[in-house]
């Protein structure tokens, strides 16, 4: 039984365009790959065809990984979310306790986080620690090195 996984609009078109990426480019390229090697002669000692037939597998495994995780996925209205607490796709600035350090970070589902674009998972340590928290709070959040403590100072979408 799968879960629903909740995305951006952004986090639901990327995932459709990849899934036509494979299905209309690597597809059609993969069953070509099989059909040059099979044209090479004996198949049962044909190390390029049994390749062919495993990065088929592999595809299609991917592409089947992709259309339930779409049949699953659900769109999150930002319009109806509350700006009073750290929820999915809010925008939390944060500040370190130890080292006075400010940060921002957009929390996001497992899929679409992204550090280098600010983006962590709600699941990631921090994003746990902060969820359901309030401007003005002080998150306690475990971390492999210890236990750091942050400020919440400014929530918005």
């Amino acid at each position: 039984m799968s879960k629903v996984s909740y995305y951006t609009e952004e986090g639901i078109k990327k995932l459709r365009a990849e899934l036509d990426q494979l299905k209309s480019v690597e597809r059609p390229k993969a069953s070509q790959a099989i059909a040059d090697a099979r044209d090479k002669g004996d198949l049962s000692e044909n190390a390029e065809y049994d390749a062919a037939k495993e990065a088929q597998g592999l595809l299609e495994m991917r592409i089947a990984k992709l259309e339930e995780t779409l049949a699953n996925a659900r769109v999150i209205d930002e319009s109806q979310l509350d700006t009073s607490k750290v929820l999915v796709l809010s925008k939390v600035k944060i500040k370190n306790q130890t080292n006075g350090m400010e940060m921002t970070y957009t929390l996001v589902a497992e899929s679409e986080a992204d550090l280098k674009s600010g983006k962590i998972s709600v699941n990631s340590p921090i994003g746990k620690g902060l969820l359901g928290k309030s401007v003005g709070d002080i998150a306690e959040i475990k971390v492999p090195n210890g236990t750091m403590n942050f400020e919440i100072l400014e929530i918005s979408r």
